[in-house]
C-alpha cells in the first residue's frame, strides 16, 4: 500500500497536469472562435465556385483546359492535412488512417499513388506504414492557414497535374462540424468533375465567356484548386483546435475525478494510521497496568 507521502505527491502532480490540461482548453477555445468564424465565413464562396464551375466542366469538352480533362487511372497524388501537434484526441489517427485505408483500397485501381503531407503528426503516422508513398511533407504551416498558403500549394499541384506527373488529384481532410464533430472528408482536386444533372432542368444553360473562353478558363480554373486546399487549411485548423479543447476537457474532468479518488485513499490511509498509533498508545497504556 502507498504510503501517504506518495499519495499526497500524486495528488500533487495531478494536480498540476489538470492546470495544464484546463489552460490548454482555454486557449484551444479562443483559437477554435476564429478558426470556425474563418472557415465557416469560406464555405459560401468554395462552394458557389465549385458549383459554377462543375457546370462549366459538364458544357466544355476536355481538351479545351489541361485541369479538364480526365486522364483515366494513371499516377494520383493524396494531399493530407494534419495538425503539427498532438493531444487532440483522435484528430491526427482518424484522418491519418483514412489516408492508409486510400491508398490500400485503391492500390488496384492506379498505378501508384503518391502522399503529401501538411502537418508533422502525419508523418510521424504513416512513415512506418507507407513510407514508399510519403513524397513530400510540408510543417509548421498550419498554425498560418492563409490563402497565400493554400495558393502555394494549388500551384504546386496545378503544375504537376498540367506536367502530366499526376492523372488525379485528392484532398483529404478533418471537416469542422462542431467542437466534438469533425468528419474525415475525402475530394477530388483535378480533373475538375462535371456537376451530375437531371435532364430537362434549368441547369442546363450555356456561358458566354468574356474576353475569350481560353482566358477565362486559365485564370479560373487553377483558382478553383487554390481555393479548395484553402477551405480545407481552414477546416482543418478549426477541426484540430475542436478536437483539443473537447480532448483537454476530458483530460481536466478525468483528473478532477483521480484527485477525488486519491483524496478519499489519502484519508482512509490516514485514519488507517491514526487508528494504529491509537492502538499502540491503548495497547503499551495495558500493558503497564
Amino acid at each position: 500500500m502507498p504510503s501517504l507521502k506518495d499519495i499526497k505527491k500524486r495528488i500533487g502532480s495531478v494536480k498540476n497536469t489538470q492546470q495544464i490540461t484546463k489552460a490548454m482548453k482555454m486557449v484551444a477555445a479562443a483559437k477554435l472562435r476564429r478558426a470556425q468564424e474563418a472557415a465557416v465565413a469560406a464555405r459560401p464562396y468554395a462552394e458557389k465556385l465549385q458549383s459554377v464551375l462543375s457546370n462549366l466542366a459538364m458544357r466544355e469538352e476536355g481538351d479545351s483546359h489541361p485541369l479538364l480533362s480526365q486522364r483515366g487511372k494513371g499516377r494520383a497524388l493524396l494531399v493530407l492535412m494534419t495538425a503539427d501537434r498532438g493531444l487532440c484526441g483522435g484528430f491526427n489517427a482518424n484522418v491519418s488512417k483514412a489516408a492508409e485505408r486510400f491508398i490500400k483500397e485503391n492500390e488496384q485501381g492506379f498505378e501508384a499513388i503518391d502522399l503529401t503531407i501538411v502537418g508533422r503528426k502525419g508523418k510521424e503516422f504513416l512513415k512506418s506504414r507507407v513510407p514508399e508513398n510519403i513524397k513530400q511533407v510540408h510543417e509548421n504551416i498550419m498554425a498560418e492557414a492563409t490563402y497565400k498558403t493554400a495558393a502555394l500549394l494549388g500551384q504546386e499541384v496545378v503544375d504537376a497535374y498540367q506536367a502530366e506527373t499526376y492523372d488525379a488529384v485528392f484532398v483529404l481532410y478533418n471537416a469542422f462540424q462542431s467542437a466534438i464533430v469533425q468528419i474525415v472528408t475525402l475530394e477530388q482536386v483535378l480533373p475538375i468533375q462535371p456537376k451530375e444533372v437531371e435532364e430537362d432542368t434549368a441547369d442546363a444553360i450555356d456561358y458566354i465567356y468574356e474576353p475569350t473562353r481560353g482566358e477565362v478558363l486559365a485564370d479560373i480554373l487553377p483558382k478553383m484548386v487554390e481555393v479548395q486546399f484553402f477551405r480545407a487549411l481552414l477546416e482543418s485548423n478549426a477541426s484540430e483546435q475542436g478536437a483539443r479543447m473537447s480532448a483537454m476537457d476530458s483530460a481536466s474532468r478525468n483528473a478532477a475525478e483521480m484527485i477525488d479518488k486519491l483524496t478519499l485513499q489519502y484519508n482512509r490511509a490516514r485514519q488507517a494510521a491514526i487508528t494504529k498509533e491509537l492502538m499502540e498508545i491503548i495497547s503499551g497504556a495495558e500493558s503497564i497496568k
